[in-house]
């Protein structure tokens, strides 16, 4: 069977369809999420967790922003359709 996208909303642990969709009953279907945002799993391990943002800060210290930066506006910052 070729590749077919469907486009679903999560809710209350269920996927419902938001188009239309020909498949045989309890045919097996694989998902691909694809989301606007992406949250890492928490970093539970104290040293681990140390190690990132020492890291983190590293990188942010080797990459100051620099002082001519133009300030952005609150419009400049909103999408516009």
């Amino acid at each position: 069977m070729m590749p077919h996208t469907l486009k679903a909303v999560y809710r209350n642990g269920t996927f419902i369809l938001e188009t239309a969709c020909n498949l045989p009953e309890g045919s097996e279907v694989e998902l691909l999420i694809q989301s606007i945002s992406v949250v890492s799993p928490p970093i539970s391990d104290l040293e681990s967790k140390e190690r990132f943002l020492k890291s983190l800060i590293s990188r942010m210290q080797q990459n100051p922003i620099p002082l001519n930066t133009p300030h952005f506006t609150r419009e400049m910052l909103h999408e516009r359709s």
